[in-house]
């Protein structure tokens, strides 16, 4: 098993001592180093290959959402702090979880393997593809794995927990939060139009100023998405 190299940053001992006692205790995870500041993270970084960070919000010298925004290809970040109303702005980020203190050990599984799955997909996307290889993804759809071309991909949606993935032959629903997908396709033929819908910006057969048409579905353009819809397909 391929372990996930880990950088606690965290300038309270105690937690920083329960952070080291979870990750010890999950096989795939491998703590590369603790530091009590983001200017020593930054030190570390440098020098190792840090796949994951548990970072706190309020440390000394450079606050956590700070030391993010310093990063120009972050690693997976799960935030750990004991205020919520940073949330917002750390999902803005695009921090893969936000734990609060005291974190249940449960509650960490589950934002490490969420870390461990973006991580999968990611790598399975980076695959360089030869002449007559086109990019796939598997996707959990029940109890077995579907493959899915990102070349045959109409649109995305979101349904809450799940997420709906559209071709022109088929249709899959598996457990995926639409951000994350995101994520995972920035770097393909995929546009983002709505906080529910993301498109591929080759299917698209006509736009207006209120939505995106594709194989005679109508999928809305979000207010807030509009500004950067127009610039995507008006260049």
């Amino acid at each position: 098993m391929q372990k996930i190299n880990c950088l606690i940053v965290e300038d309270e001992p105690l937690a920083a001592e329960v952070l080291e006692d979870y990750v010890n205790q999950v096989p795939f995870l491998h703590l590369a180093s603790t530091c009590g500041d983001a200017i020593s993270a930054l030190e570390i970084l440098q020098r190792e290959k840090i796949e994951l960070i548990f970072l706190d919000i309020h440390l000394p010298k450079l606050k956590g959402l700070d030391f993010i925004k310093t990063l120009n290809n972050p690693p997976k970040i799960i935030i750990t702090s004991a205020y919520q109303n940073y949330a917002l702005q750390g999902y803005e980020l695009n921090v893969v979880d936000y734990l609060l203190k005291p974190i249940e050990f449960t509650r960490f599984i589950n934002a490490v393997n969420k870390a461990r799955q973006q991580m999968e997909f990611s790598r399975l996307l980076d695959i360089p593809a030869g002449v007559n290889e086109r990019t796939f993804l598997f996707f959990n759809v029940g109890k077995k794995k579907v493959k899915m071309f990102l070349d045959e991909i109409l649109y995305i949606e979101s349904l809450k927990e799940y997420i709906k993935i559209v071709s022109k032959d088929k249709s899959i629903l598996t457990k995926f939060q639409l951000g994350q997908t995101e994520d995972l396709l920035q770097n393909e033929n995929f546009l983002r139009i709505h906080r529910s819908f993301i498109v591929a910006r080759d299917k698209i057969d006509a736009f207006s100023a209120t939505d995106i048409e594709i194989q005679g579905k109508l999928i809305p353009i979000g207010r807030s998405y509009k500004e950067q819809v127009y610039a995507n397909l008006e260049r």
